[in-house]
């Protein structure tokens, strides 16, 4: 971690552009995610890893307050993008997710035109004020998306009857129509084959280059191929969080060395 880390604590600014401290979540009596501090640079790709159950998404749908959509969920602690209280009362949660864009592990198209799937966003949030405007964002949306040259010639088409893999980046291009500064995706790759795998993951790395990407993954390998940093979950704590080479070559804790050599899992 870095120096700023435990200063943060104290309401330090950091360079980071997400900060937890003391992140707490119950859902009724269940204690979910116990103690979370973690700091989360920009333009870069943040691995959430651990066994099945562990809070990694429960922890990630924090970033973007879905939680809040659960009746018996609580959250507790302080969560900031670039300094903002996110939990604050001031702060609008759909105006938050247009900032905080989601990819969900299953490719969720509207039963709308591939078209109408980019510009959904854009049009709620008042982003183009002429249609020219807008068929330039759907067109930078669906490049970034890496889906342009598959659709250009049928936008007018029903986005869900693409392919599996078309599906996903068609929604990861809907996540970034809206212009976010952070991508969350949960476990984006886990209903794909692995050519569309492969193609997801190369488009991981290059949407870095624009945002601030966090993915729950449950491949240790994927977590190894796309991220610079990774945190390790296990029973709602965050065990261990730093450069992925170094989890994965030399972890400071025993449990994540188990978990990593498979003992658990």
């Amino acid at each position: 971690m870095k120096d700023n880390f435990s200063s943060a604590k104290d309401g330090a600014v950091t360079d980071a552009k997400i900060s937890a401290r003391n992140v707490q979540v119950f859902y009724g009596d269940n204690h979910a995610i116990k103690d979370v501090d973690v700091d989360i640079e920009d333009k870069t790709v943040t691995a959430f890893i651990g066994p099945s159950g562990c809070g990694k998404s429960t922890f990630l749908r924090c970033i973007n307050r879905m939680n809040d959509t659960i009746d018996v969920c609580r959250v507790q602690g302080d969560i900031r993008i670039d300094g903002e209280d996110i939990y604050d009362r001031k702060v609008d949660p759909v105006q938050l997710r247009a900032k905080v864009g989601m990819v969900f592990q299953k490719p969720n198209p509207f039963p709308k035109s591939i078209y109408d799937n980019v510009a959904y966003g854009p049009r709620i949030h008042g982003l183009a004020s002429t249609k020219a405007e807008l068929d330039d964002i759907v067109e930078q949306a669906l490049r970034r998306g890496a889906i342009w040259d598959e659709v250009k010639d049928r936008l007018a088409a029903p986005g869900t009857g693409l392919s599996g893999g078309q599906q996903q980046r068609l929604c990861i291009a809907r996540a970034i129509a809206t212009e976010p500064e952070v991508l969350l995706m949960d476990e984006p790759c886990s209903a794909l084959d692995p050519i569309a795998t492969a193609q997801v993951e190369e488009l991981i790395d290059e949407l870095r280059r624009n945002y601030s990407v966090v993915i729950v993954t449950h491949s240790m390998q994927q977590a190894a191929r796309v991220s610079q940093k990774t945190a390790f979950f296990h029973l709602g704590n965050l065990v261990e969080f730093g450069d992925t080479d170094k989890i994965f070559t030399s972890p400071e804790d025993p449990r994540t060395e188990s978990y990593i050599t498979g003992r658990i899992g």
